[in-house]
C-alpha cells in the first residue's frame, strides 16, 4: 500500500498539493483547484507522489497535458494513464541561438570554411531540487565527428545571459563551385547538425543533470550565411526504455481551461449596452440576458459571466429582481418555488458565492474548524456506531454542535451583504404578492436560498467554500453532513419535521429541535436579512481575515546591526494590517498597519536570483518576500494591492529591483531614499471581495453567443413560428421561453449582429497578428506547437476565402 498525494503543476512549477490518502492503490483525492495562469506554459502537469517518511518522496508517474490540447478535454471527466517521469523527458525553457558561416583561407591557400555557433541566452529553464546552476555544451556532430564545447557555468539563475561563441571546421577541400556555401559534398551537409545541451551542474556525486537539447541542421544556412531564431528545447530521445504504460496506473482529471483573448472597451459597448439593459426590457425573457440563459447548455454557463458584469456595473440587483418576478409568475405551487435548477437560481447562487464568500468565512469557519480538529464521534446511526461508542454521548455532541452552528448563524443577520439582502427582498416581494394566502412562502423563498444554498452547502463541503484546505477525513465528514441535513431541515420551516427524514434515527435526534423557539430564530434572522432598511454591515469592527500562508521573507534591517537573512514566517492578512510570526498561532513579529502600505509591486529575479519575489513598500523600507509559486504571488500581490488601494499617499512610481552595495540595481541611483524608476501597475477596483474585469466577461458571454449560433438562429425560427401560428409547436422550438415573439426577435437580431461584429474583429486581428508573427521569434520559438497549429488553421480560412 501506498500513502499518495497528487500535485498540479506549470511545466515544472508546483501550484497546488492535494492531501495525503493513506494505505491506498485506488486513492481518492475529489479535490477543486482553481487560478489564474499568470505566465505562459508549454504543459498542465499532474505528478503523483509516494510519501516516504525517511527519503525524498519519490514519483511514481505524471500526466501532461500540452496547452494545444486542454480545449479537447475541455470540462470532461477523463482518465490518463501515468507516464513515467525521468530526467530526459522533464524538459523547459528555451535558447536563443546564432549560427554563422564564413570562409577563411589557410596559409596553404586553401579555402575552407568556419562554423561560428554563438549561444546567446536561455530562459525558463527548470529549477531542479531548489537550484539552477546552468551551462550548456556545443558539438557539431555528424557521421564521422563529434567534437564538443562547453559554456561557463552562470551560477543562480534559471535565465542565464551566455552570449559566448563556438567555431568549428567544417571543411573538405574538394572541386569547389560558388553553387553552394559549402565546399565539400553536398550529401554531407545534411548529416551535419549542431547540437546543443543544457545541463544543470550539480555538487552532487550522481553528476550533472539534463535539462534539455536541441539539434539545428546546417542545411538551414543554403539560403544565406547567417541564421539566427529562438528554440524550445526538446527532450532526448536516447531511444526511450520502452516501458508499457499501462504499468504506473492511471488519474481521473476533470480539467476546464478557458483562454479569452480581451479587446479594449470599446469593442464591446454594443454587446455590453444589451446586456445590461436586460432588466429594463419588457418582458424580461425578451431580453439578452436571458436569451443567452436559453441558449446556453448548462444555465450555470451563462450565469457566471452575467452575474459578474452585471455585479461590475451594480446591476444585478435589478437583473435577478426581472428574472425571479417572471419565475415566480410561472409557479403553479408555492412548495416547489426556486427549486428548479433555472437561471434566476443560478444567478443567485453565483451572486451569494461572490459577494458572500467573506460573510460565510467570518460567520462558518472557526466552528468547522474546531470540528475538524476535535474528532468527536457523532454518529448516530445504531448501525454504524462503532465498538465502546455510546449513542447517547453521540448524540449530545451533534446535539451541541447544531445548537452552535444554528445560533450562530441565525445571530449573523447584521453581517449579511447588502447585494444579498435587496435580492431576497425581491424575492420576498414577488412571493408574497403572488401567493397570498399563503403566509410562510414569504420565508421559504429566501430560506431556500441562504439555508439550502448557501449555509448547507457550506457545512457539507467545507473545501468547496475554502473553510478547510483539503477534503475532510471520513469521520469530520459524516459528522458534517448530520449537521448539514438538520440545518437545512430547521432552515426550510416544513411543517411536519420529523417526516421529512427518511431515516428514522434522524427523525428521533430531530425531536430535540422541535421547539417553537427554533422557527422563531428562523424567521427573525430570514426578516432582518430580507428587509430593506437594515443597518449599515460596515459598522461592525472585527479585523477580517482575508489571507494566510507560509512565505520566506528578507529581514527589512530594522535593527542596526542585524543579519539581513532569508527566513520562513507565518504571514496574516486582515483589512487592519499585515504581520508576520514565526509559525502559525504565534505572537506576531512585526506587523504593518494597512495605511502603511505604499505600493505592492513584483521584485526583478536579479535582485537575490530568486523567483516569485514581490515587496511591500512601506514609507522607511521595503519588505522583500518570497511566495512559493507564480500562483501564490499573484494572489498575495493582488489581495495586497486591493486592500492598500484607497491609501492616501499611495506611490506612482518604485524601484523594480533591491537596494543591495549601495545602489540600486535598477536605476543604479545610490541615496536609498531615491524616488523610484518605473511607474506602479495599475490598480484594481477597491471593494475586497470583488476584482471584475468587466471586458473580460463581454467577451466570455461573446465566446458563448458564438458557441451556440445555431441555438440563436432555431430561437429565431421560434419566434417567427409563433408571431403567425398559434397551434401546438415543433418539438425543437418548445424548449425556449418565449412570452413576447416579436421583442424577443427584435433582440436576437442585436444579439448576433453584436456577435458577428466582434468576430470580424477576432478575425481581422489573427489575421494581422499573422502577418507579423515570425516562427523562431522569442514569443514563438522553432518547436512551438500552439503555432504550427495556428498556421495551419490559417491556410485553412484563407484558402476558404479565397
Amino acid at each position: 500500500m501506498r500513502d499518495c498525494y497528487c500535485t498540479v503543476n506549470l511545466d515544472q512549477e508546483e501550484v497546488f498539493r492535494t492531501k495525503i490518502v493513506e494505505k491506498s492503490l485506488c486513492p481518492f483525492y475529489g479535490e477543486d483547484f482553481y487560478c489564474e495562469i499568470p505566465r505562459n506554459f508549454r504543459h498542465l502537469s499532474f505528478y503523483i507522489f509516494d510519501r516516504d517518511v525517511f527519503r525524498r518522496d519519490s514519483i511514481i508517474g505524471k500526466v501532461a497535458i500540452q496547452k494545444e490540447d486542454l480545449p479537447k478535454y475541455h470540462n470532461r471527466d477523463t482518465w490518463f494513464q501515468l507516464q513515467h517521469v525521468d530526467a530526459d523527458s522533464e524538459v523547459q525553457g528555451k535558447v536563443h541561438l546564432e549560427l554563422r558561416l564564413s570562409e577563411v583561407i589557410t596559409d596553404t591557400g586553401v579555402v575552407c570554411h568556419k562554423l561560428a555557433t554563438r549561444i546567446l541566452e536561455c530562459q525558463g529553464l527548470p529549477i531542479v531540487n531548489g537550484q539552477c546552476d546552468p551551462y550548456a555544451t556545443v558539438a557539431l556532430a555528424g557521421p564521422c565527428r563529434s567534437e564538443a564545447k562547453k559554456t561557463k557555468v552562470k551560477k543562480k539563475t534559471n535565465n542565464p545571459q551566455f552570449d559566448e561563441v563556438f567555431y568549428f571546421e567544417v571543411t573538405r577541400p574538394c572541386s569547389y563551385s560558388r553553387k553552394s556555401h559549402f565546399d565539400f559534398e553536398e550529401e554531407d551537409v545534411d548529416k551535419l547538425e549542431i547540437r546543443v545541451d543544457l545541463w544543470n551542474a550539480s555538487n552532487l556525486k550522481f553528476g550533472d543533470e539534463f535539462l534539455g537539447e536541441l539539434r539545428v541542421p546546417l542545411n538551414v544556412l543554403r539560403q544565406s550565411s547567417s541564421y539566427e531564431a529562438w528554440y524550445f528545447l526538446q527532450p532526448r530521445d536516447n531511444g526511450s526504455k520502452s516501458l508499457k504504460p499501462g504499468d504506473l496506473g492511471s488519474l481521473r482529471l476533470n480539467v476546464v481551461y478557458t483562454e479569452d483573448h480581451v479587446f479594449s472597451s470599446d469593442y464591446y459597448g454594443p454587446l455590453r449596452d444589451l446586456l445590461l439593459k436586460s432588466a429594463d426590457v419588457e418582458p424580461v425573457s425578451a431580453s439578452a440576458a436571458h436569451i443567452l440563459g436559453e441558449v446556453c447548455k448548462e444555465k450555470q454557463e451563462a450565469a457566471i459571466p452575467l452575474v459578474r458584469l452585471f455585479l461590475h456595473y451594480g446591476r444585478v440587483v435589478p437583473f435577478i429582481s426581472a428574472i425571479a418576478n417572471a419565475e415566480v409568475r410561472r409557479t403553479q405551487d408555492p412548495n416547489t418555488i426556486f427549486r428548479g435548477n433555472s437561471l434566476t437560481s443560478k444567478c443567485i447562487d453565483e451572486t451569494m458565492k461572490l459577494a458572500g464568500m467573506h460573510y460565510l468565512h467570518v460567520t462558518l469557519k472557526p466552528t468547522i474548524e474546531e470540528i475538524c480538529q476535535s474528532h468527536k464521534s457523532c454518529e448516530i446511526d445504531p448501525v454504524k456506531l462503532k465498538d465502546g461508542e455510546n449513542l447517547e454521548n453521540n448524540m449530545e455532541n451533534l446535539r451541541q454542535y447544531v445548537d452552535r452552528i444554528f445560533n450562530i448563524i441565525t445571530k449573523s443577520g447584521v453581517s449579511c451583504p447588502t447585494v444579498m439582502c435587496d435580492i431576497f427582498f425581491s424575492l420576498r416581494e414577488a412571493a408574497a404578492k403572488r401567493f397570498q394566502d399563503d403566509l410562510d412562502v414569504r420565508y421559504t423563498a429566501v430560506s431556500s436560498f441562504i439555508f439550502l444554498r448557501f449555509f448547507a452547502p457550506a457545512i457539507l463541503s467545507p473545501n468547496l467554500f475554502q473553510l478547510t484546505p483539503h477534503h475532510t477525513d471520513p469521520q469530520t465528514s459524516r459528522t458534517l453532513t448530520l449537521i448539514s441535513k438538520t440545518i437545512q431541515t430547521l432552515g426550510s420551516l416544513s411543517k411536519s419535521k420529523s417526516a421529512s427524514f427518511k431515516e428514522s434515527y434522524m427523525a428521533a435526534f430531530y425531536e430535540f429541535f422541535n421547539e417553537q423557539k427554533y422557527a422563531d430564530a428562523v424567521k427573525n434572522f430570514l426578516d432582518l436579512i430580507s428587509s430593506s432598511g437594515r443597518r449599515d454591515p460596515k459598522s461592525i469592527e472585527q479585523p477580517i481575515l482575508l489571507k494566510e500562508g507560509f512565505m520566506i521573507k528578507r529581514a527589512q534591517g530594522r535593527k542596526r546591526f542585524g543579519m539581513k537573512n532569508f527566513k520562513k514566517r507565518w504571514f496574516r492578512l486582515t483589512n487592519h494590517e499585515f504581520a508576520y510570526q514565526k509559525s502559525k498561532g504565534d505572537q506576531p513579529l512585526c506587523s504593518i498597519p494597512i495605511e502603511n502600505i505604499l505600493a505592492v509591486e513584483r521584485l526583478e529575479e536579479e535582485s537575490f536570483k530568486m523567483k516569485n519575489m514581490f515587496q511591500v513598500i512601506q514609507p522607511e523600507r521595503a519588505l522583500y518576500i518570497q511566495a512559493n509559486n507564480c500562483v501564490e504571488a499573484k494572489a498575495w500581490i493582488d489581495i495586497l494591492t486591493k486592500v492598500s488601494q484607497r491609501n492616501k499617499k499611495r506611490l506612482t512610481v518604485y524601484h523594480p529591483s533591491a537596494y543591495l552595495n549601495g545602489h540600486w540595481l535598477c536605476c543604479r541611483a545610490s541615496s536609498d531614499t531615491a524616488p523610484g524608476c518605473s511607474p506602479c501597475t495599475g490598480g484594481l477596483p477597491a471593494n475586497i471581495q470583488l476584482d471584475i474585469d468587466g471586458d473580460r466577461e463581454t467577451e466570455r458571454i461573446y465566446s458563448l453567443f458564438n458557441l451556440y449560433m445555431s441555438k440563436l438562429e432555431k430561437m429565431q425560427e421560434a419566434c417567427g413560428s409563433r408571431s403567425v401560428y398559434d397551434g401546438p409547436e415543433q418539438e425543437e422550438y418548445s424548449t425556449f421561453i418565449i412570452d413576447d415573439p416579436q421583442e424577443t426577435y427584435k433582440t436576437l437580431k442585436q444579439v448576433i449582429t453584436g456577435v458577428g461584429a466582434l468576430e470580424q474583429e477576432h478575425a481581422q486581428y489573427r489575421r494581422d497578428k499573422f502577418k507579423k508573427t515570425k516562427y523562431g521569434s522569442q514569443e514563438h520559438p522553432i518547436g512551438d506547437k500552439s503555432f504550427q497549429n495556428y498556421v495551419r488553421q490559417q491556410s485553412e480560412t484563407s484558402t476558404h476565402s479565397i
